[in-house]
């Protein structure tokens, strides 16, 4: 760190005045959430390193809520060690900021985004196993989140078909026009300006191209496959719906490099630059 901005830091913990502190514009504020010494090891997860990480998470949503912050951007964290030691139900940020925002079905509430350079894409199934993810597809649900996307970011919404070549006029499966299609004509019966179902080899080039606004992926993987083989570094994770801007980097953990002067700060970079270019936008 630049010893300009060493010099700027300054440490707090829970019981100290925070709103002192944040009022201070010359000085950058690192609150630590838990406020005892606790032994660290690059590389290695334990229990206080869960308990650590939801505190600190717990710690942004009061900020957040109060209005003593203008937008929240995540670290990764490691969603199965706050699983096993801490909260068995937690499945990662977006859902636990949900839940702490009073948001309740994702898909419909909120969606999980990314914002790559050049392209935007939604997930409309997010950290499901993949026979579960497919088995959730419906008329119901792809609306739902056509209507979450319309209302909070609009646009041109191109929808990914399911199978190969989007079906192929139902050679290839049958999905896009039982499930698909008949939900992209309900929405845009409500002024919806969505598109497809658009065959996925190929959707996620012609978004580049500047054809499309947003994609809506049917499930994890086919979204996210395009977004870090396009944008690995640069996107930004954006959670669509919440009654704040949170956005969070589109790479995990790292513990196989930690402590060795290995990791890139560039990603981190590029999603604050992006948070505050959403910021800029939601302002005006």
């Amino acid at each position: 760190m630049p010893e300009s901005l060493w010099n700027r830091l300054a440490f707090l913990t829970p019981d100290g005045n925070l709103a002192a502190a944040l009022a201070n514009r010359d000085q950058i504020t690192a609150i630590d959430p838990i406020g005892s010494d606790r032994q660290v090891a690059p590389g290695e997860a334990t229990a206080d390193d869960a308990r650590g990480a939801l505190a600190a998470l717990n710690m942004a949503i009061r900020l957040m809520q109060a209005g003593k912050a203008d937008a929240l951007v995540t670290a990764p964290l490691n969603k199965a060690l706050i699983a096993h030691h801490v909260l068995p139900s937690f499945s990662g940020h977006t859902d636990y900021l949900a839940a702490a925002t009073g948001l309740h079905r994702y898909g419909q509430d909120y969606l999980m985004g990314f914002l790559a350079p050049d392209f935007r894409v939604a997930l409309l199934t997010m950290h499901l196993p993949l026979t579960v993810a497919l088995a959730s597809i419906s008329l119901p649900s792809v609306l739902a989140a056509l209507r979450c996307l319309a209302r909070h970011v609009g646009g041109r919404i191109a929808v990914a078909g399911l199978n190969p070549h989007a079906g192929e006029s139902g050679l290839f499966g049958s999905e896009e026009e039982t499930i698909i299609r008949p939900a992209i004509t309900a929405a845009r019966q409500e002024g919806i300006d969505a598109r497809g179902p658009e065959s996925p080899d190929s959707l996620f080039a012609r978004a580049r191209r500047g054809e499309f606004d947003w994609v809506l992926a049917l499930y994890h993987d086919q979204g996210l496959i395009a977004v870090k083989t396009a944008a690995f570094g640069t996107a930004t994770n954006w959670t669509i719906g919440l009654p704040f801007l949170r956005t969070s980097v589109d790479h995990g953990t790292a513990y196989g490099i930690a402590g060795q002067g290995l990791a890139d700060s560039k990603p981190l970079r590029q999603v604050i630059k992006q948070t505050v270019r959403l910021l800029g936008s939601q302002n005006r």
